[in-house]
């Protein structure tokens, strides 16, 4: 059993409460790894994985696979969708690619082209792994 010191408890308290925003008219080529929350409104063509809360807007493009403890998607997403508790695809929501999760809430409007698997413990995320092929992430479908 490994115990945490305040210092340890209190710097992943500070990770997880960390925001990111990439905004609107933004293209960011490459991966994003964050223990904080992430919303994007632009385009990242690259895998995803955050520890919290992921949110696309409704301009944003995502041409990757995403890993988040929670979603909203109101935008495109072109890859697999992998979330540990919740989904929620917004009216405007467009997924071409699996979807693995919890719970899932699906908006009159939204879509996804693809197979969708509920109900299942996605995998502890892991966020600054030496290799990235061993990442639980499949890559970016074609």
């Amino acid at each position: 059993m490994t115990m945490f010191n305040n210092k340890e408890i209190k710097e992943a308290e500070e990770l997880s409460n960390s925001s990111n925003i990439i905004g609107k008219g933004t293209i960011l080529r490459g991966g994003i790894e964050t223990f904080g929350n992430i919303r994007v409104e632009g385009k990242v063509i690259g895998d995803i994985i955050t520890k919290s809360k992921a949110a696309f807007g409704h301009s944003s493009y995502i041409e990757g696979n995403v890993l988040a403890q929670n979603a909203e998607i109101a935008g495109t997403v072109d890859g697999k969708v992998e979330v540990t508790e919740m989904l929620v695809l917004k009216p405007s929501a467009v997924i071409n690619g699996d979807i693995v999760t919890n719970k899932l809430v699906i908006e009159s409007g939204a879509s996804f082209n693809g197979k969708c698997q509920m109900g299942v413990t996605v995998k502890e995320i892991k966020i600054g792994e030496k290799n990235p092929e061993e990442r639980p992430l499949l890559k970016a479908q074609s």
